[in-house]
């Protein structure tokens, strides 16, 4: 069994990466990929405790991005993925990464700003103190729940924090296409996460939007993940064939922020990565 898809506090999950290694471990991972949000911090503070344990430690990342689409000022929401199986980031990469930071952390401060303009009392310190070296919305509900002006995380996103809210402010994200570029570039496999998400199940626009990836350099599909159905899972696996991706999967751990996604196995036990799938990820990350 292997996860290729989670997230540690050095961006929006619960689990420090010491414990997530050992969290992998309970359960009898045989290789674990940290995709944290717009940083590598996570697998570097794992890698010590993987390698003690002799757990097979991926170097992954999870970048937001925005595909243009039509009705949506601001494009379709697309998360990309990118997996260093047979080479480290290049430092052209890693200057790029900085600057997707340095969005977030503009963003945070207008998010913060716009919240005190609604009259809660919220600092973007209190917040950080939480997000630690990466902050996001996560953290900021998180802050509105314990200061009583929301009742829960979804509370909080739904009345502040989501696209249609009232305090949103949106961050300044590269296009999907120049991601999964930058991403090839730079060393990384690029795989679009949770495609289920793409078009909301519309197979024709799902193939359209992929179709316009892979001519961007795309390398895989996620096909395994703890939102997609059975059926949604088939549908990516067939996508990936005729587009010749590598297919990956995992949880989307977070720990507590989604409790009900579990470690390896996602919601209810739905999922189950074959250890052959990173094998042949690497076999096609040897080939870009």
């Amino acid at each position: 069994m292997i996860d290729l898809h989670t997230h540690t506090t050095e961006s929006d999950g619960s689990l420090s990466p010491a414990e997530l290694v050992d969290r992998a471990c309970a359960i009898g991972l045989e290789a674990l990929a940290i995709s944290d949000h717009d940083t590598l911090a996570g697998y570097d503070g794992a890698l010590e405790r993987a390698r003690g344990a002799g757990l097979e430690l991926i170097r992954a990342i999870e970048i937001g991005t925005r595909h243009p689409e039509p009705g949506k000022p601001r494009g379709q929401s697309v998360h990309v993925l990118g997996y260093f199986l047979t080479r480290a980031p290049s430092p052209i990469l890693l200057e790029w990464l900085a600057g997707i930071q340095a969005a977030r952390r503009d963003r945070n401060s207008r998010l913060a700003a716009r919240l005190r303009e609604l009259g809660l009392d919220v600092r973007l310190e209190e917040v950080e103190a939480l997000g630690r070296r990466l902050t996001g919305r996560p953290h900021f509900a998180r802050v509105l729940v314990g200061k009583g002006y929301a009742a829960t995380v979804e509370d909080a996103f739904s009345l502040y924090l989501n696209e249609s809210a009232k305090a949103y402010v949106p961050k300044v994200e590269p296009l999907a296409a120049d991601a999964i570029a930058h991403l090839r570039e730079g060393g990384a496999l690029p795989v679009v996460a949770h495609p289920f998400r793409l078009a909301e199940g519309n197979p024709q626009r799902e193939r359209e939007m992929i179709a316009a990836f892979c001519d961007a350099g795309l390398g895989g599909l996620e096909a395994w993940h703890s939102d997609h159905s059975p059926a949604d899972a088939d549908r990516f696996l067939a996508l990936a064939r005729q587009f010749d991706l590598a297919v990956t999967g995992g949880s989307d751990f977070h720990g507590e922020a989604k409790a009900g996604v579990q470690l390896g196995t996602g919601r209810n036990g739905n999922l189950a990565v074959p250890r052959a799938a990173l094998d042949r990820m690497r076999e096609r990350a040897a080939r870009l």
